[in-house]
């Protein structure tokens, strides 16, 4: 698992790398192909292409399969590995995208195998190893309605809390880009002329991060900034890229609104502006059918000798996708870490083996239910 784990990490392959996210695909798709596991290439144009591996079942059980997600995409630069490759110091693995969530894809590719050698699935298995998910899987998103919305049941091997928790819960997200057109002008010998883009769009980053309220859940950060022609010119152009996270699914239509009129709303005389939706997360939430799947997960767990609970996350993921499709769906069941989207990210080594272990366990047990 370490080898897999060390070959993946030093692919770089961040959201926008196609090729680097395709190799860490191809990566996959050959480790399957070692192991005699059915896997194919679903081609994404713009981000990277979608692998799936699939197991039928071998026994009487549900016709109705139960799928493990996780992506292969990170948040780092070309050349990241280069800077600082996969290591492990006193137990701990370090580079970029070991927890998030390379650590999980080696789970649940060694699950598959496990129950391809050994036998036992209660239910057809499928692994979903997509490519876009730090930007909203913008591309992939398709591809998971159409596994998720058939599956029994979603696992999503997102980095287990630097707690040992997993995650039952999160927040759901949206990803926006507005763009300003204002007027270019001499800075000096004429800036009665100009209308400044980044003055107009300075005001509405002022405006969206008043919407943020902790106490109902909802936070908003303009997480990017561009614009302007030089130094000595009045801005003609400015944009930035707004990051939504909010708690209760009642309120997305509200807050969406709230974020457009702003958008819409150009304080200078001789502005325009436009908002455009870059990718967004559902929230993951719970049914009586999610929380059983979470019971049998948590004990599954003791059994082996981890003491975990549910934890609710303000991050986003795709498990909010299987979610709001009626899957149940757990996530954080990849190995235990932290500090990712950091140079400092790790991942706890001892817990890699026992975490799969739960998850398998998990997904046996299902036979007992019908």
């Amino acid at each position: 698992m370490l080898a897999f784990l060390e070959e993946l990490v030093n692919i770089d392959s961040g959201s926008y790398d196609k090729p680097g996210v395709d190799a860490a695909g191809a990566a996959i798709a050959a480790f399957f192909a070692r192991e005699g596991i059915a896997c194919d290439i679903l081609p994404l144009e713009g981000y990277g292409d979608a692998v799936r591996a699939t197991l039928p079942t071998d026994g009487i059980g549900s016709n109705q399969p139960i799928l493990l997600m996780g992506h292969r995409d990170t948040v780092f630069p070309k050349g990241e590995t280069e800077r600082r490759p996969f290591t492990i110091k006193d137990g701990i693995a370090y580079g970029p995208g070991v927890a998030d969530m390379k650590g999980g894809l080696v789970i649940n590719a060694f699950i598959l195998s496990a129950f391809s050698k050994l036998g036992g699935a209660p239910a057809p298995l499928i692994a979903l190893f997509t490519g876009d998910e730090e930007i909203g899987s913008p591309e992939s998103k398709a591809v998971i309605k159409a596994e998720a919305g058939k599956a029994r049941a979603v696992f999503n091997s997102e980095p287990g809390r630097p707690t040992g928790n997993i995650v039952t819960g999160r927040k759901g997200g949206i990803f926006f880009r507005c763009e300003v057109i204002g007027k270019a002008a001499h800075s000096g010998a004429n800036h009665q002329d100009g209308v400044s883009a980044i003055e107009e769009l300075a005001r509405k980053i002022q405006a969206w991060h008043a919407l943020t309220d902790y106490e109902a859940g909802h936070t908003l950060n303009v997480g990017l900034i561009s614009g302007g022609q030089s130094v000595n010119t009045v801005a003609p152009s400015a944009s930035c890229d707004i990051d939504l996270r909010y708690k209760d699914p009642a309120r997305r239509e509200e807050i969406v609104e709230a974020i457009t009129e702003i958008a819409d709303k150009n304080t200078l005389t001789g502005t325009s502006s436009h908002l455009t939706i870059l990718g967004e997360f559902h929230p993951l939430t719970q049914s009586a059918e999610g929380e059983r799947l979470i019971e049998n997960y948590l004990a599954s767990g003791r059994d082996v000798g981890l003491t975990m609970e549910g934890e609710f996350s303000g991050g986003c993921a795709d498990s909010g996708l299987a979610s709001v499709l009626g899957a149940p769906t757990i996530c954080g069941l990849g190995p235990v870490g932290g500090k990712v989207h950091s140079p400092e990210e790790y991942l706890e080594v001892d817990s890699i083996v026992p975490r799969a272990q739960a998850l398998a366990l998990t997904i046996l047990r299902m036979g007992d239910v019908r």
